[in-house]
């Protein structure tokens, strides 16, 4: 997949909207990006973070906002738009990053950092939330759109949730490849995920019960996971097997 750097953005730049109440840092934020060819725009509170229009690529949102907490200024933007939402806070507690990432944040970043570790979280994002690759990716009766974040089946779409087209997109991209447990959490959640593995395992069970056809997903057993055979796919699935969402082996 084509990387997003610098010099993209300064040939298509990209808007960052900064919702921080430090005028001081968000200045700061904004010189800095602005250098790198980024279109920055300043919110001081939720409330002007969620009346932005047109609304921003990447949202870098601040938790200790004056109005509203920002959990729930992350929660409602996630419902109202596919913006990229980097949670850039001086809080670094487990409980706050969870919160924040079950709400639809796409990274955490925990204050103080450096601009450079800034646009690298910035750009794993955008691959991620913003892929150049515009071609469908078809396996059987599986459609991912990388572009639209749209998944069909069969040609009936089917909603999923940010992280679970995370994952999906990552097993997609080279269906016969199997892909690590680790690389779909580093991937989907953070590039420094050190949380408990569980997490992609109730959402794999999820993703596999929204897709419903058996043998889509396959568990490789002390590996990963990958799609299975386009051959051998095609009618619904059945009655779940009972291991199909338990989780394998640390590869």
């Amino acid at each position: 997949m084509a990387q997003v750097t610098e010099a993209a953005a300064q040939s298509a730049p990209l808007s960052v909207l900064v919702v921080e109440d430090d005028r001081d840092i968000a200045a700061l934020l904004g010189r800095g990006l602005g250098r790198e060819g980024y279109a920055v725009r300043h919110a001081g509170t939720g409330a002007e973070a969620l009346r932005a229009r047109p609304v921003p690529d990447v949202v870098l949102l601040d938790l200790g906002l004056p109005d509203l907490d920002g959990v729930e200024v992350c929660r409602r933007l996630r419902q109202e738009s596919d913006a990229a939402i980097i949670v850039v806070t001086a809080r670094g507690e487990e409980a706050d990053r969870v919160a924040a990432l079950d709400e639809g944040a796409d990274d955490y970043l925990v204050k103080p950092f450096g601009l450079a570790e800034l646009l690298a979280r910035l750009r794993a994002v955008l691959r991620r939330t913003r892929p150049t690759v515009s071609e469908l990716l078809v396996h059987g009766p599986l459609t991912v759109d990388p572009r639209t974040h749209r998944v069909s089946v069969h040609g009936q779409e089917v909603a999923l949730t940010p992280k679970e087209f995370d994952i999906l997109h990552c097993l997609a991209v080279d269906p016969g490849r199997v892909v690590t447990r680790q690389v779909i959490l580093e991937r989907a959640w953070d590039a420094h995920w050190y949380g408990p593995t569980k997490v992609l395992d109730v959402h794999m069970a999820a993703l596999r019960r929204k897709l419903a056809v058996d043998g889509l997903i396959e568990t490789v057993y002390g590996r990963g996971f990958r799609l299975g055979d386009p051959a051998a796919l095609g009618g619904p699935a059945t009655a779940a097997a009972p291991d199909s969402a338990a989780p394998d082996s640390a590869p």
